[in-house]
C-alpha cells in the first residue's frame, strides 16, 4: 500500500492533558511505536491558533501517523491554549507567544515524567518562536524550524543558540510567504552552527504528498538517520507486517 494523506500506520495512541504552570489543561495526543520503545522524541509546536494552526495540522497529523511505524519516534502534538481541534479545547486564550512559555512547559514536563528518550523540538511556522524563544530553557537534543517566520524572536533569543549545544535545524521553502532562503541566510548569519536546508520549490504551507514527505525525510535523517529515506509504502520491504494500517476519515490539508 502506498503511504499517503489519510494513511495512518500502526502505533500506541493515547490522548492526554498537560497542565501549565498558571493551571491550564491542554489537550493533546501521544503516539508511540507500536511494539518497539521510541530511539527519540519529537514534541511539535503547530502553525498559529488565531490563522488556523492546530496539533492537526497536516504535517505534524502525517508525522503522527507515519513515524512512529517508519522510525520508531516518539510523536507528542498538543493544542496550545486557547486553541481548538477535533481531540478537543485547551484551556486558556492565545498570549501572543509569551503565555505559551508555559505550555512548551508543561510538554517537556510530560515528556520527563514519561522518561521519553532524546525530545527534539518540531515547531512549524509560530511553533518555530516558541521553539526558538524556550526550547533552551529545556534538556532537548535539537529543534527543528519549519517555515520560520522569525516575526516574534528577538535578536537577543536568536543569539542565545550560536553556543548552545543543541542542535539547530530549519527549512526555509523558497517560496515561503514571510521567509525566503536569501533572507534566512540574513537572519540567521550569526548562527553559524545551524544547518539550513533551502528547499526548492517548496511553500509555507508545505502542502501536496511530495513537500510531506521531505519534510518527514529531513526530520527523520537528523533524529534518527538510520531510518532515512522513508519507505513509500507499508509494509516496508524489509519490516515484514506489523499489522494492519487503517485510512483516517480526515484526509484534509494534503
Amino acid at each position: 500500500m502506498e503511504i499517503r494523506a489519510g494513511v495512518e500506520l500502526p502505533a500506541r495512541r493515547e490522548e492526554i492533558e498537560l497542565r501549565t504552570s498558571d493551571g491550564l489543561r491542554l489537550v493533546g495526543e501521544l503516539a508511540l511505536p507500536a511494539e518497539r520503545e521510541p530511539v527519540a522524541t519529537l514534541v511539535t509546536l503547530h502553525p498559529l491558533p488565531t490563522a488556523g494552526g492546530f496539533m492537526d495540522s497536516h504535517i505534524l497529523r502525517k508525522a503522527a501517523a507515519r513515524l512512529p511505524a517508519l522510525a520508531d519516534l516518539a510523536v507528542l502534538r498538543f493544542n496550545t491554549r486557547g486553541t481548538a481541534s477535533p481531540r478537543g479545547t485547551s484551556e486558556g486564550a492565545f498570549g501572543e507567544g509569551l503565555a505559551e512559555r508555559a505550555d512548551v512547559a508543561a510538554a517537556m514536563a510530560f515528556v520527563a515524567e514519561r522518561e521519553l528518550p532524546h525530545p527534539w523540538l518540531v515547531g512549524w511556522s509560530f511553533g518555530t518562536e516558541l521553539a526558538l524563544k524556550y526550547g533552551l530553557d529545556h534538556g532537548i537534543d535539537g529543534a527543528i524550524l519549519l517555515s520560520p517566520p522569525l516575526h516574534r524572536t528577538s535578536e537577543g533569543e536568536l543569539a542565545r543558540w550560536r553556543d548552545a549545544a543543541p542542535a539547530l535545524v530549519a527549512l526555509i521553502p523558497e517560496h515561503d510567504d514571510y521567509l525566503k532562503p536569501a533572507e534566512a541566510a540574513e537572519r540567521f548569519a550569526g548562527l553559524p552552527r545551524l544547518r539550513r536546508i533551502d528547499v526548492a520549490g517548496g511553500r509555507h504551507l508545505w502542502v501536496g504528498e511530495s513537500q510531506t514527505r521531505r519534510v518527514l525525510d529531513e526530520i527523520v535523517s537528523v533524529v534518527n538517520p538510520a531510518a532515512a529515506p522513508l519507505p513509500t509504502r507499508w509494509p516496508a520491504v524489509d519490516g515484514g507486517d506489523a499489522g494492519e494500517s487503517r485510512v483516517s476519515d480526515e484526509a484534509s490539508g494534503s
